[in-house]
């Protein structure tokens, strides 16, 4: 029984001891070793770096094993870095170690053999090397008694993953050519055909090009000294971005202010640049830019022979009379490889005579990109034709403007276009070259399929009215449910309620979080127990079934870091409500404005400042079309488990309709926030979300409402917060405009970018006002802001006599 109560008492120890031992590390020694089922992690705890395997084939063991660094704190694998992405391990897993070798390299090695079958291949003088993962995502070889000096590392040795403070350029010295590559398609990690690049003709600008044609297809445009103009800030991710020139080295390089943001910037199969971020909570990467935006505007993206349309999903298929050339890949989504000819043509050269039964199949409405031999004398389309016929190289021919155009061997770049769209009217037809003996199988299936169709319409018609008929029977049973869970996907993914759902889910709408003007709101549940907040709109913000859920499959898919999702909606009857996610922090007003709210440290408010500020931006600009919020103060701005501001109601302008707003202007909006136009009665912009931005922007640095914050003087009078802003910025005293409740635990430099900013921004005219945009750019440090004018209106409301008496 001692024996017992010794073991009792050690074995926990033992445990916590051995739990201790077996956790990650970010680092690899002499003589540790990195196995099939261990991993390295960050510090940060972004990145890890370890094994993975492609394409399990166990029954033939055919797997492909990597050494990688994917992002660890995303559930969902993504690679950011690939050590072998060419030269994949076919050795049994449980064979592969990684370790630093004798000589001081890292080295993957097949343990049965001992054999190296990957190494970094550094030449070193000293072998006493450590291997790390930083919380940059690079993996670093270094000397144990020099830190600072890096021997290799992952960064230099890129593959389709930019991440922050990696360098896209060339070394002078070493040769070294940094660059971006996609992979060979959706599973395999292997070099693909397309490249992101520092221009190397020397102009200054990040280019992409297929590989080996050093065809251009996408440009950056020129470095202005700041940024590259043509990347919008969902690409810059609230960062700053440096274009270094010297005499070692010459690269492109950005870094995320928001240390907390889970960016994703790859070079996809597609030959696009695109950005994802991973919103905390959030299943599943969401897009925020590519680039080219057009999937068509990638140089040969869909291989020789086939036709691209923007339009369509996919996007590629093979022109009639070929076939796809690799199915496999084309499913993998590397569809580069193009279509294959069904029949050979008919073409035979003997001296200077060529006979051919070939004939042509046209093609209206679409475009090329690559040169042609064009004829000037071939003015029919006969003997444009039989120009064609002539040389047995000839794949297709077009007759425009009386030119004729010849195209020799592969044809790239065929896009399908709108010939009655104005902006498309450069479409053309293309005569492709076919054997007759597929020229007569089309025209056979032409025949069939009238016969087919003419026959199956009444067929079709019956259908039809079945269909229809169970459409029915499904809407009266889904209008019949009460359950959360018997909802229906609408309206581009937003979820259609039932009414008695949401009344069950929100406990019969009991548990109220706020009331607006466009009506209440209320927190419930969904089956799986995520939170919702409900909100019930009012009758006058009420419109038809059909608009009400146009509108709403509008907003919903409206996505942004900074926005409020909306989940779904229900439509039934004059019953209009709308399903968002739920907020756990509640308004931004709650933490400004009540006492017993928790105090949000500077840091934190300048993040808001500077996330509402992105949400705007985005709305005005960036959107298809431009919306205004119309009502932008402290109530409408939420804030997550995390403090990420999101703003909500940014789709209420778009329901009420812009007539609506227009018309009862000082309705909309709230007293203390309306821009000086709603007053005046001209046209509104998104101007007056940048006069109440700036005022929500005092209001975090003071902690007060704008018209309950007193000025702090011998005088008995109380000045209007903005007008007294105005004032100190210009007198240059900032410490006396924050919340005392920070302790004077704050950046002053950012308090004084932020007290202008606000100041620009509820300026008299709107076009003194900067624009979200630019308010972005300011707050991240990427413009310089000057001195504010005194907002003449303002102090005229405020009372000239306080203001000239106080202080």
């Amino acid at each position: 029984m001692a024996y017992l109560h010794i073991i009792s008492m050690i074995l926990p120890l033992f445990l916590h001891i051995l739990a201790a031992s077996s956790t990650t590390t970010d680092t690899i020694s002499a003589g540790q070793t990195l196995s099939i089922s261990d991993k390295l992690v960050s510090k940060n705890g972004r990145y890890a770096l370890g094994f993975f395997e492609v394409g399990n084939n166990s029954s033939q063991n055919t797997s492909n094993w990597y050494l990688g660094i994917w992002f660890n704190s995303v559930p969902k694998l993504t690679q950011a870095w690939v050590a072998n992405r060419d030269d994949p391990f076919k050795s049994p897993p449980s064979s592969l170690e990684l370790k630093i070798s004798h000589d001081g390299n890292l080295v993957v090695l097949n343990q049965p053999t001992n054999s190296v079958i990957w190494s970094t291949q550094v030449k070193m003088t000293r072998n006493s090397t450590i291997a790390m993962l930083l919380d940059s995502g690079n993996f670093i070889l270094r000397n144990v008694s020099n830190s600072s000096h890096t021997l290799w590392q992952s960064f230099d040795h890129p593959t389709d993953t930019f991440l922050p403070g990696m360098k896209l350029g060339w070394d002078n010295i070493t040769g070294l050519n940094r660059r971006i590559f996609s992979r060979k398609n959706s599973i395999s990690p292997a070099t693909g055909v397309y490249c992101e690049e520092l221009d190397p003709s020397g102009i200054d600008q990040i280019v992409l090009v297929k590989w080996n044609s050093n065809a251009q297809y996408w440009s950056t445009r020129v470095w202005d000294g700041h940024h590259f103009a043509s990347l919008p800030d969902e690409a810059r991710n609230g960062g700053n971005e440096s274009l270094v020139t010297n005499a070692h080295e010459k690269y492109y390089t950005y870094t995320i202010l928001e240390e907390t943001a889970t960016v994703y910037y790859n070079l996809d199969v597609s030959g696009q640049v695109k950005i994802f971020v991973w919103p905390e909570g959030s299943q599943d990467w969401i897009p925020a830019y590519s680039q080219p935006r057009a999937q068509c505007d990638v140089y040969a993206v869909c291989g020789p022979f086939a036709i691209c349309n923007d339009d369509a999903l996919p996007s590629c298929t093979c022109t009639k009379g070929f076939s796809v050339r690799s199915p496999d890949d084309w499913e993998l989504d590397d569809r580069t490889g193009g279509c294959i000819r069904n029949t050979p043509l008919d073409c035979i050269t003997k001296g200077s005579s060529t006979r051919s039964t070939d004939k042509f199949l046209p093609l209206p409405c679409v475009s090329l990109a690559q040169s042609v031999r064009r004829i000037e004398d071939a003015q029919s389309i006969g003997v444009c034709a039989q120009v064609c016929l002539d040389n047995c190289s000839c794949a297709a021919y077009s007759l425009s403007n009386g030119t004729c155009s010849i195209w020799h061997g592969e044809l790239l770049n065929i896009r399908q276009i709108q010939c009655s769209s104005a902006a498309n009217s450069n479409g053309e037809t293309l005569y492709l070259r076919l054997a007759a003996k597929d020229i007569q199988g089309l025209e056979k299936n032409k025949r069939v399929f009238i016969i087919a169709v003419a026959t199956s319409t009444s067929v079709a018609a019956l259908g039809l009215f079945a269909f229809a008929m169970l459409i029915m029977i499904c809407r009266n049973k889904r209008k019949n449910s009460g359950h959360i869970a018997n909802t229906a996907q609408d309206c581009n993914g937003i979820i259609a309620f039932p009414y008695d759902a949401l009344e069950h889910g929100t406990k019969n709408f009991s548990e109220k979080l706020g009331e607006g003007g466009f009506g209440s709101v209320f927190k419930g549940f969904l089956n799986n127990s995520t939170a919702i907040a409900v909100k019930k709109l009012d009758h006058h913000a009420h419109h038809g079934e059909k608009q009400f859920r146009a509108e709403v499959s509008s907003i919903g898919i409206i996505q942004h870091i900074n926005l409020v999702k909306l989940i779904g909606f229900c439509c039934e009857g004059a019953r209009r409500l709308l399903v968002y996610e739920y907020m756990p922090n509640g308004s931004l007003a709650t933490h400004l404005f009540q006492s017993h709210a928790t105090v949000l440290t500077w840091s934190t408010r300048y993040q808001i400042a500077l996330g509402v500020a992105r949400g705007l931006a985005y709305l005005h600009e960036k959107c298809l079309e431009c919306i205004i919020h119309c009502d932008i103060k402290p109530e409408n701005i939420l804030l997550s488990d995390s403090y990420v501001p999101k703003i909500a109601d940014f789709g209420m302008a778009k329901f009420l309709g812009r007539d609506f707003s227009r018309v009862i202007t000082t309705m909309r909006g709230t007293i203390g926030y309306l821009a000086p136009e709603w007053i005046s009665g001209v046209a509104i912009t998104p101007k007056v979300d940048v006069y109440a931005y700036g005022m929500v922007l005092l209001e975090i640095v003071s902690g007060k409402r704008n018209s309950c914050v007193s000025c702090s003087c011998s005088s008995k009078h109380d000045v209007y917060y903005p007008v007294h802003v105005a004032r100190e910025i210009i007198g240059g005293d900032v410490r006396s405009l924050l919340d005392n409740r920070l302790c004077g635990e704050v950046n002053l430099k950012e308090a004084e970018i932020a007290c202008k900013v606000a100041c620009w921004c509820i300026q008299d005219d709107e076009f003194d006002r900067p624009t979200m945009g630019e308010v972005v750019q300011i707050l991240e440090g990427l413009l310089e802001v000057n001195i504010p004018p005194m907002p003449r209106l303002l102090q005229t409301i405020a009372g000239s006599s306080n203001y000239s008496t106080c202080c």
